[in-house]
């Protein structure tokens, strides 16, 4: 089926590009001290945080060009491209000057430990000198799905992440520089990979024309990037704050606690590969033929993706809710953090069950432009259920001198919210639904007259 082997190349670009922070903390643990890990740890999630709001955003570009080559309008797929060079250009100069100034701060808002404060800053500072490189890196992949190609982006990815893993162990084992040898590594791989990029755009051929003309910014395209790639980086921003609220509730039940949804967080990261890549796939997907007025397609991709999301969130579930703690022990060899994360990671195995589901919602709408309906329904699943619910369960006296089922109860605020969301989801695919097949029904009747 065209949207799997569409979907399939976007799954391992992600599954590669997960890699960069835990190989990066296997790396720094191995061969440097403790605090340098918890400056990789922590100040790779302020860079991630920063990178998801950046390829957000950049999937405005992809909806757009997937809309345009639907149409059979590729021939302005210049002006977008160039429009994003600009308009990306001046995001990341400004991240790029502002993030190394206020490293600190960041690092304090994280709660850094005192200890590893000075590497924590030094990973941050360094990692945003380089998010430029970042910035372009993530555009390109965006370009290139928005075209319908997922093989180039799976294959920069991966020369990046070769790149990334042999600075590592230079960098970090041989020079001993430990949290800031990770940060160089991770730039200098990714700006390789963004010049093998540049030389491969240079040798294809595109399905539109571009060159240094069209590097300008293009009022409709600008437009059209912002409504649709807008809504989903603030959705991303605010969403990732509620689960940095979990993480502070969690904190206030000691080191180990901490430690364990840290860790569970990261094993969950793996586990939502599949979801993520799914709706990155569905989306580009979907606005190609949304562009081409083929909606009944466009709905038979998702019944596909749901299908196929649905068997993986039932495989998913039964190993992280038996089984979790042998994925937990990848990054923790401490026994009452492993079994902590492990009953966290039960409450995660029943979101399993509901987030494939989801994101294949989301995916669509993306690919359909309604991303100002993705972003409302995200920011209410976060904050009108998701940290409430976290907020009362730390709080029910029920669970006062049992920390595992404390644990538990807290992580079941993450497949409460995405229930909710579903229900918004499901509301809003009924009316979508019967308003595309009426149109494209009106579409064959005209087309048949």
């Amino acid at each position: 089926m065209p949207l799997m082997k569409f979907a399939l190349p976007v799954l391992f670009a992600f599954f590669l590009q997960s890699m960069y922070g835990a190989v990066d903390l296997m790396v720094v643990g191995k061969f440097a001290a403790p605090t340098e890990q918890s400056a990789v740890a922590t100040g790779s999630q302020i860079l991630v945080t920063i990178t998801n709001v950046i390829v957000n955003f950049a999937m405005g570009v992809t909806i757009y060009l997937g809309h345009l080559i639907g149409e059979g309008n590729s021939h302005k797929g210049g002006k977008v491209i160039g429009t994003g060079i600009i308009l990306f250009g001046g995001i990341s100069v400004a991240l790029t000057a502002l993030v190394p100034i206020f490293s600190p701060q960041l690092c304090r808002w994280m709660n850094a430990p005192a200890d590893a404060f000075a590497s924590t800053v030094d990973y941050v500072k360094i990692c945003g000198l380089g998010i430029i490189v970042i910035t372009a890196y993530n555009l390109i992949g965006s370009i290139f799905r928005g075209i319908g190609d997922s093989k180039t982006p799976l294959m920069t990815v991966a020369i990046a992440c070769v790149f990334n893993i042999v600075g590592d162990i230079v960098l970090v084992k041989n020079f001993g520089l430990g949290a800031r040898g990770a940060a160089y590594a991770t730039v200098g791989a990714q700006f390789i990979s963004v010049v093998i990029s540049f030389i491969v755009i240079a040798k294809r051929d595109l399905p539109f024309e571009f060159g240094r003309k069209y590097i300008k910014a293009d009022k409709t395209s600008m437009r059209k990037i912002v409504a649709f790639g807008l809504p989903m980086a603030l959705q991303d921003l605010l969403v990732g704050l509620s689960f940095v609220v979990i993480l502070a509730v969690a904190n206030k039940f000691g080191a180990q606690v901490s430690a364990a949804v840290g860790v569970a967080e990261k094993v969950c990261a793996f586990i939502m590969l599949l979801p993520i890549s799914l709706m990155q796939a569905i989306s580009a997907f979907v606005a190609q033929n949304y562009g081409a007025g083929k909606y009944d397609r466009a709905i038979k991709a998702f019944r596909y993706a749901v299908e196929a999301s649905i068997a993986f969130g039932v495989v998913m579930f039964l190993f992280a809710y038996f089984k979790g703690d042998l994925l937990a022990v990848i990054f923790s060899k401490d026994s009452t953090v492993v079994n902590y994360a492990f009953h966290y990671l039960k409450a995660y195995a029943i979101d399993c069950l509901f987030t494939c589901f989801l994101f294949c919602y989301i995916g669509f709408f993306n690919g359909i432009g309604k991303t100002a309906f993705v972003s409302v329904q995200g920011v209410l699943g976060a904050f009108a259920i998701r940290v409430p619910v976290c907020i009362f369960m730390s709080k029910w006296d029920v669970f006062a001198d049992n920390v595992i089922y404390r644990i538990f109860h807290i992580g079941l605020s993450i497949p409460c919210s995405t229930i909710f969301q579903i229900i918004l989801c499901t509301v809003c695919f009924v009316i979508v639904r019967k308003k595309l097949l009426s149109r494209e029904n009106e579409k064959l009747q005209e087309k048949n007259n």
